[in-house]
C-alpha cells in the first residue's frame, strides 16, 4: 500500500479482470475442447464476456454483482470462477447472514446449471456435492479473512490508544517534575532569600550602625547568597538524579538539621522557641524528615515575611507507629514589605500529600498557626 487510495483501487480492478478472464477462458475451452461444437457455445461465450465485464463491480457492490453472476452460472458453467469469486468477495466484506444467503444462491443457480448441462460425466449427486462443499469452504475462508482483518483492525487501534495514553503519561511525568522543581526551588530558596532580605533590610535602614555590625551583616549576605546559589545547584542536581526517594549524592535535610534551621532565623533577629519530642529522630524514613523539615521552613519563612519581629512557635512531636506532628505559630501583624507568590502553602500541601499526611493552616486567636500530620510507619 503506497497511501493512494485511486492507484490501489485501479491495481484492484486489473488483478480481478486478468484473473476473471483468465478462469472464464480456461473453463470455456476446457469444456468445448473436446466437444464438437455446438449452439450453446455462442450461450458460453456471451455469458463469459458479460461475467467479465461485471467483474470489476465486485469491488464495489459485491452482493448486487454476485447476484446477476449467480443468475448467469445458472445458463452457462462459464461463468462459474466470477460467481465463486464474487460469493468468496462477499463473504469477506459483508455480514455473515449476508453470504450464507450468497453461497445458498450460488449452490441453487449450480444445482440448475448441472440439471440441463452435463458436468463431465460425474454423477449430479457427486457434482452438487462438490459444488456445496465448494461453497462452504469459500464462505469460511470468507469468514476467517474477516475475523483477522477485524483482529488487525482492533490492535492497530489498540496500539494507537496505548500510544496516546503513553503520550499523556509522559507529558504528565514532565509536568509533576516541573511542580517538583517549583517547589523545591521555592522550599530552598525562598527561605534563604527571605535571611538576606532581612539582614539587608537592617543594613539599610540603620545605616549609622557601628561598622563592626555593618561588616558582619554584609559577610552575612554574602555569605548567605554563595549558599543560595550553592542549594539551588543542588536542587537542580537531585532532580536530575534518578533516585525516587531524592537520596541522590547531595544529603537531603534531615530532623537534626531542624535545630540549625531555627538557629538561622534566630541570627536572622528573629525570637524562635523549639519545643522538639520525637522518638528516635535519626530513623525517621527520608520522605518524612525532609517533608516535616520542608513545613518548618516554609512556617519561619512566612513568619518573617507577615509578622516580622514577632515570636515564633515551632513544636515537632511524634515517632514510629505514631506519625510525626508539626506545627508553626506565631501571632499576626500587618504584612510585611517582602514580597509573595503565594503559592509556598500551595506547593507545601501537595508536598505533605504526596507523603500520606495532612497539612491544615489558618488564623484563630490572633494567631496563624500552620499545623501538619505525616505518617511515620513503625
Amino acid at each position: 500500500m503506497n497511501g493512494n487510495p485511486t492507484g490501489d483501487r485501479r491495481r484492484g480492478v486489473v488483478i480481478v479482470m486478468v484473473a476473471a478472464g483468465l478462469l472464464i477462458a480456461a473453463s470455456t475451452v476446457g469444456r468445448w475442447s473436446d466437444t464438437p461444437i455446438g449452439p450453446l457455445l455462442a450461450l458460453d461465450v456471451t455469458a463469459g464476456v458479460l461475467a467479465w465485464l461485471l467483474t470489476p463491480l465486485m469491488l464495489w457492490r459485491p452482493v448486487a454483482a454476485t447476484a446477476v453472476l449467480t443468475v448467469l452460472a445458472a445458463l452457462s458453467p462459464a461463468v462459474t470462477p466470477p460467481a465463486t469469486m464474487g460469493a468468496l468477495q462477499v463473504a469477506r466484506h459483508r455480514p455473515r447472514r449476508v453470504a450464507i444467503a450468497v453461497s445458498a444462491g450460488g449452490v441453487v443457480a449450480h444445482a440448475v446449471q448441472g440439471a440441463w448441462r452435463s458436468n463431465g460425466g460425474m454423477s449430479y449427486g457427486w457434482w452438487l456435492a462438490l459444488v456445496v462443499i465448494a461453497y462452504g469452504a469459500l464462505l469460511g475462508w470468507g469468514s476467517w479473512a474477516q475475523a483477522r482483518e477485524a483482529l488487525v483492525r482492533s490492535l492497530e487501534e489498540r496500539a494507537r490508544r496505548a500510544e496516546a495514553e503513553q503520550g499523556r503519561r509522559v507529558a504528565e511525568a514532565r509536568m509533576s517534575e516541573r511542580r517538583r522543581i517549583a517547589r523545591e526551588m521555592h522550599d530552598v530558596l525562598a527561605h534563604r532569600l527571605s535571611l538576606l532580605a532581612t539582614f539587608a533590610g537592617a543594613m539599610e535602614f540603620r545605616p549609622d550602625a557601628p561598622p563592626e555590625q555593618l561588616s558582619k551583616a554584609a559577610g552575612v549576605v554574602r555569605g548567605g547568597v554563595h549558599q543560595a546559589l550553592e542549594e539551588l545547584r543542588e536542587v537542580i542536581s537531585l532532580l536530575r538524579d534518578d533516585d525516587p526517594d531524592g537520596d541522590g549524592v547531595h544529603p537531603q535535610p534531615v530532623l537534626a538539621d531542624v535545630p540549625r534551621l531555627v538557629d538561622e532565623s534566630r541570627d536572622a533577629g528573629a525570637e524562635v522557641l523549639l519545643h522538639e519530642d520525637v522518638d528516635d529522630p535519626l530513623q525517621a524514613p527520608p520522605a518524612v524528615a525532609r517533608t516535616a523539615y520542608r513545613v518548618i521552613q516554609e512556617g519561619l519563612t512566612n513568619a518573617r515575611k507577615h509578622a516580622a519581629g514577632q515570636p515564633v512557635t515551632v513544636t515537632l512531636s511524634g515517632g514510629p507507629g505514631t506519625g510525626l506532628a508539626v506545627e508553626v505559630r506565631n501571632p499576626l501583624a500587618a504584612p510585611g514589605t517582602l514580597p509573595s507568590g503565594g503559592a509556598g502553602l500551595v506547593g507545601l500541601t501537595e508536598r505533605v500529600s504526596l507523603a500520606g499526611g495532612e497539612l491544615d493552616h489558618q488564623e484563630s486567636g490572633g494567631e496563624f498557626r500552620l499545623h501538619a500530620s505525616i505518617p511515620w510507619p513503625a
